[in-house]
C-alpha cells in the first residue's frame, strides 16, 4: 500500500468514532508530508477538534505513515 492508501485506511477506521458524535472527516490530499482533511457536522464547531486531530488522528496516521508531518483542517 502507498501512503495515501494507508492514510485513507486510518481515516476509515476513525470515522465511526467521529460519526458517533455527529461528525465526519474527509481526505482532501496528502502533499509535502502534510495530510489535508475536511471535517463535517459536529466536528466543525467542536472546541476539541484540535485535540481530536492531533492526539487521535495524527497519532494514528504516524503509526502507518511515519513521514507525515501533520494534519491540517481545510475549508473548501
Amino acid at each position: 500500500m502507498n501512503e495515501v492508501e494507508l492514510i485513507k485506511e486510518v481515516l476509515e477506521q476513525m470515522k465511526p468514532f467521529l460519526n458517533s458524535d455527529g461528525g465526519d472527516i474527509e481526505f482532501v490530499k496528502y502533499e509535502d508530508g502534510y495530510l489535508y482533511v475536511k471535517v463535517y457536522g459536529a466536528c466543525q464547531n467542536c472546541t476539541f477538534i484540535d485535540y481530536t486531530i492531533q492526539d487521535g488522528i495524527y497519532e494514528a496516521i504516524l503509526e502507518k505513515v511515519p513521514d507525515c508531518k501533520g494534519v491540517l483542517v481545510v475549508d473548501l
